[in-house]
């Protein structure tokens, strides 16, 4: 895609290209977020990016992204900065996160040029069954159930502050505790999410009571308050990380467990410590990647994405916004990739034979299955798809009549923090709900949602029961992009974390596009068994058409769809070594800098 045509592609989606940043959160929104003030009312749509910045910070809570600079400005670094913000977010975005997720992080260290990799998911108990408060089909949104695990979000905060962390641990919890004590103000877009979960936050009368104490979410600009949150808040900053592994939040956590018949014991909560392991490194073109290793399936995965694209050399086709060859690559590599890692697993316990999976020679011989294939040359599938795709798809291109395929219900939480300081380290971290205690129960303040392990090959998540000190295999998307040895661009999203990543890194790599404006970009799920390509309804007509010829059909879904990620990133300028960052405008989120 030209410099000419990607322009007008951003034009007339609606979002234009951003601006330049003011100072910190800019304009009105630093004005409103001064002391004391009301925080800004954060809205999804068009975001202004920060550039030419010393020190800058990414989240989905314009809360959250000051937290972070605040510690900054006292004189923390960029990991005493995730760590307040990760607090600050659990606090105020219970819909996406708490303080019994998972935690995921890559953390640069300037002093050494080390990349280290920190994995702290929430574990499944080794010695007991499946756990699970809710009957089969109710509170786990489109993936079913959740089951119980261990909480890995606190060992995790512990693990990233003895390590690296320099302010002390009372500063970067107590910022937190006033926005679980006087509240918070529900925007649209968080309104919009509670009412998503409304079924599973409303089953058991400890969501209810937090979730909907008068029987409907929050309306907008209600302030959200959460006391018992506060209290245990105080007694996290008290006592340190050890309150809720060994404190009185931890007992208060093992005796409801108790009384609902999961018989776990105090020193479960510490039994399987956090991993600091290497990252995976790997290239592609000029750049050097680096994501989360092993259970993680990011790396392999994206590793495969964009070794098979590069075999097939897209970008001498056009964007995939252009060129209906380009999309069919990008579904079929997405959906390949998916049906390698179905083998991989924990690497203390399982072979992971990364050297094939990443050969140069293997990933030539997945391109080319992949291209010898498709439809033969002169051979056009279009009638077959006017025959047997959804009535949908041939009603919108003047085809067969019917309704639109009806939406999914996906679940929408995890967040995601960008963090470089002035002294050059770079944080990339996701802290999310996922694998968070007991689903459906509140203890302390703290709304828990479990973990959506499954134990299929195709799981996304997955775990293993009675094998002590495993982990589950997650997908996180915590990403650092080298250039000439140095980080460039660091990313990461929650939302379809498995397949946009690799989009988001080709929209970049492989295209002439600014991280912001390749976030702008419709995002697609992998190809299905039935060549239909679930994605964001911004694809050309000629594009579509020219798809049904290689037998392939869309599934529209909203143009700017919150499942699709929120990516928050920051990049650094190569000509004047500043640092520029910006949010997703699919979700509420603001990036931050000085």
């Amino acid at each position: 895609m030209s410099e000419t045509d990607r322009r007008e592609f951003l034009k007339v989606a609606g979002l234009g290209l951003a601006g330049a940043g003011a100072a910190v959160l800019g304009g009105e929104a630093a004005a409103a977020t001064a002391r004391g003030a009301a925080p800004p009312m954060a809205r999804q749509g068009p975001k202004e990016v920060m550039r030419g910045k010393r020190a800058v910070a990414s989240s989905q809570s314009p809360i959250v992204t000051e937290a972070m600079l605040d510690t900054l400005r006292a004189g923390g670094n960029a990991v005493d900065a995730v760590v307040c913000g990760s607090i600050v977010q659990a606090t105020v975005q219970p819909e996406m996160t708490n303080h019994t997720g998972t935690v995921s992080a890559l953390v640069y260290e300037a002093k050494t040029g080390r990349i280290h990799c920190l994995n702290s998911t929430g574990t499944l108990h080794p010695t007991l069954p499946p756990f699970r408060p809710y009957p089969p089909g109710v509170g786990g949104l489109a993936i079913g159930s959740p089951m119980a695990c261990i909480p890995g979000f606190m060992p995790g905060m512990k693990a990233l502050h003895e390590r690296f962390g320099s302010r002390p641990w009372k500063s970067l919890v107590e910022p937190a505790i006033p926005w679980a004590e006087d509240g918070f103000p529900v925007d649209e877009f968080q309104r919009s999410l509670f009412d998503l979960f409304l079924d599973s936050a409303t089953y058991f009368p400890d969501m209810r009571a937090l979730f909907a104490p008068e029987g409907f979410s929050p309306s907008v600009g209600t302030m959200f308050r959460n006391p018992a949150l506060a209290r245990s808040l105080r007694g996290l900053a008290d006592e340190g990380p050890d309150h809720f592994t060994q404190g009185e939040w931890a007992r208060a956590f093992v005796a409801r467990a108790d009384e609902l018949g999961w018989k776990i014991e105090l020193s479960d909560l510490s039994a399987n410590p956090p991993r600091w392991v290497d990252p995976i490194r790997y290239p592609h073109k000029q750049y050097e990647i680096v994501q989360p290793a092993p259970p993680e399936r990011q790396a392999l995965y994206c590793c495969i994405v964009l070794g098979i694209l590069r075999h097939l050399d897209v970008s001498s086709l056009g964007h995939y916004t252009e060129s209906a060859e380009s999309l069919y690559y990008m579904a079929q590599a997405l959906r390949r990739a998916g049906f390698e890692l179905g083998m991989l697993h924990d690497p203390q316990f399982f072979d992971t034979p990364l050297d094939v999976w990443m050969s140069d020679d293997y990933l030539a011989n997945l391109a080319a299955i992949l291209k010898r294939s498709r439809p033969k040359a002169g051979v056009d599938l279009t009638k077959h798809v006017q025959l047997t795709t959804h009535p949908g798809f041939g009603r919108a291109f003047g085809w067969n009549g019917g309704a639109p395929e009806p939406p999914t219900k996906q679940p929408a939480g995890s967040c995601e923090l960008t963090c470089v300081d002035a002294q050059g380290n770079w944080v990339q971290m996701m802290n999310t709900l996922q694998a968070g205690g007991i689903p459906g129960m509140v203890v302390g303040g703290v709304p828990m949602w479990g973990t959506h392990a499954q134990f299929g090959m195709d799981a996304a998540i997955h775990g293993w029961l009675g094998v002590p000190g495993s982990r589950i295999r997650c997908v996180m998307s915590n990403t650092i992009v080298l250039r000439d040895g140095r980080p460039w661009l660091s990313m990461g999203s929650p939302g379809n974390v498995h397949c946009t990543v690799p989009q988001m890194l080709s929209n970049v790599l492989d295209y002439p596009n600014e991280p912001y404006d390749a976030a702008v970009l419709p995002r697609m799920l992998p190809m299905g068994d039935d060549y239909g390509i679930t994605i964001e309804t911004r694809i050309p007509e000629k594009v579509v058409k020219d798809l049904a010829k290689l037998g392939a059909t869309v599934r529209p879904r909203p143009p700017y769809d919150v499942a699709m990620g929120s990516y928050q990133q920051a990049w650094r300028d190569p000509a004047t070594g500043r640092l520029n960052a910006s949010t997703d405008p699919r979700r509420a989120g603001q990036a931050g800098g000085y």
